[in-house]
């Protein structure tokens, strides 16, 4: 047990916190506690093994030295039954990334490793990771999973089709879906061993199919396989069954964890307002966020969070790549998926015009990721706030209107200077101005005038006589208006002239 001195360069955010170095079969903890006097400072380090029974000594001797602020690196999948049993009994257990924690190289161990946890936990110096609930992780682990089996699925399929190219079995050369029931009647066909001519072939083949017979039969007749390639091909598909047969038995447990979540099935279907999202989508999304958004400061936060930020990395004053991280291995496939489908929806073209306007300066894939971006920015301030999806651009929503006014006149009043700086007076200026005011007065009174002359149309004698004289009560109203934003603006830019 060492005491040092208080470092006065930092803040300490927790007086009693532990750091943990997490092992496949043991862990490390060192634990930092005030020591007999106001500036020194205690750290005890202990080993336990990862089996639960001494996990839970550990979660009782932090107890006993009243140290509820834990630490741990995400070391693969060792750290969460560590988690779950500290989470039951201590109230604040943090998971962060091994990057932001790593020690030097060269001076390092499991007992140093884990007092520099301890250390940097102390200070505020570490990024928790987001851990969502017990019920939510439990969903998350049956959505990966069904995404690697759907991943393996389709390597199976793939693996079909070469076996069936390699043995010059050229059905999909006729056929728009090998795996379709035509094309499958086939191939068993001429798998089983059976003899067979080309009236039962033809027989097999579905009467909309568009290839002709001629064809068909030449793609057949052309096989090339011996009978361990015939086997090999009786494998996969056996396999492939299996697996969709798999996929079907993970669907229905999703949809009965989906029920047993509070507020789940509202999430999701509010979720499913969006452009692009349907119930899958938004099972997979609710999984990897949660439906709180309360651990989430910002939409910034999570949207870094998913990898869908573009990233900063700048240095002596250059700009280096700023391609998007590595996170977000779930979420963002699934909100990609989500962006081609919204920029293809012609009930909703919001997100269609912003991938054409992206599109043209940045690219394709850019685009595509931006969409998903506002994708899930759209989500999360509807589960935040509860309301329905209604798109609308960032500026109208962070910039209020005096802003824009500000803005809007300091670009004139720097058109002014440059005005000047090319050789114009400032009174050829204001002329220009009152010239533009008096065009759009002009516009404006021509306007009014249609739409006088389309209500007389519509309407009788006297309703158009009506219509006249409120026009004429209006229009002076509408005019000292105009001439008072005119006079306004043309102040401001005399003001500029006789400051320069």
């Amino acid at each position: 047990m060492k005491v040092i001195r208080n470092p006065k360069d930092f803040r300490i955010v927790y007086s009693r916190a532990c750091g943990i170095d997490v092992h496949k079969n043991f862990i490390v903890c060192t634990a930092c506690i005030p020591g007999s006097k106001p500036d020194q400072w205690k750290f005890i380090t202990r080993r336990f093994s990862t089996f639960y029974k001494e996990l839970e000594e550990c979660a009782d001797w932090l107890s006993k030295l009243d140290c509820q602020n834990v630490c741990m690196e995400s070391t693969g999948q060792y750290y969460i039954p560590v988690h779950d049993v500290l989470e039951k009994k201590l109230s604040n257990v943090r998971v962060v990334n091994p990057k932001w924690v790593k020690a030097v190289k060269g001076n390092k161990d499991d007992k140093k490793d884990s007092k520099w946890i301890c250390q940097l936990f102390r200070f505020g110096m570490t990024k928790s990771s987001f851990i969502p609930g017990e019920e939510i992780r439990t969903l998350r682990g049956e959505t990966r999973y069904r995404y690697k089996v759907i991943s393996m699925r389709t390597s199976e399929m793939n693996r079909y089709q070469n076996a069936l190219t390699v043995g010059g079995f050229k059905v999909d050369a006729v056929f728009s879906d090998v795996f379709g029931k035509s094309a499958q009647a086939i191939i068993n066909l001429v798998l089983s061993g059976k003899e067979y001519t080309d009236k039962d072939i033809l027989s097999l083949v579905h009467k909309n199919c568009k290839s002709s017979p001629e064809k068909i039969l030449e793609a057949v007749n052309g096989i090339r396989m011996n009978d361990t390639q015939k086997k090999r091909l009786i494998i996969i598909k056996n396999h492939l069954d299996y697996l969709t047969d798999e996929i079907g038995e993970i669907n229905k447990q999703i949809d009965c964890l989906v029920k047993e979540i509070p507020g789940m099935e509202a999430a999701i279907d509010h979720s499913c307002m969006v452009p692009g999202i349907d119930k899958n989508l938004a099972v997979i999304i609710m999984s990897e966020i949660g439906t709180d958004m309360s651990p989430w400061p910002s939409q910034y936060n999570l949207v870094s969070w998913a990898g869908l930020a573009p990233g900063d990395n700048q240095s002596a004053g250059k700009k280096k790549s700023v391609k998007i991280s590595r996170a977000g291995v779930y979420l963002k496939p699934a909100l990609v998926e989500a962006a081609h489908a919204a920029v293809k929806d012609k009930e909703h073209p919001y997100y269609a015009i912003k991938y054409n306007t992206i599109k043209k300066r940045r690219g394709q894939k850019r685009a595509i990721i931006a969409i998903a971006r506002k994708l899930l920015i759209a989500i999360y301030h509807m589960l935040l706030t509860g309301e329905k999806w209604n798109p609308t651009d960032l500026a109208n929503v962070e910039t209020p209107t005096d802003k824009r006014r500000k803005y809007i006149k300091k670009n004139l009043s720097n058109s002014f200077s440059q005005l000047e700086n090319a050789g114009m007076l400032p009174e050829e200026i204001i002329n220009y101005l009152k010239g533009q005011f008096l065009d759009l007065e002009v516009s404006a009174e021509s306007e009014d005038d249609s739409d006088s002359s389309d209500n007389d149309s519509s309407k009788g004698t006297e309703a158009s006589a009506d219509s006249a004289e409120t026009n004429n009560s209006e229009s002076p109203t509408e005019q000292s208006a105009l001439d008072s934003d005119s006079q306004t603006d043309l102040t401001l830019v005399k003001d500029k002239s006789a400051a320069s």
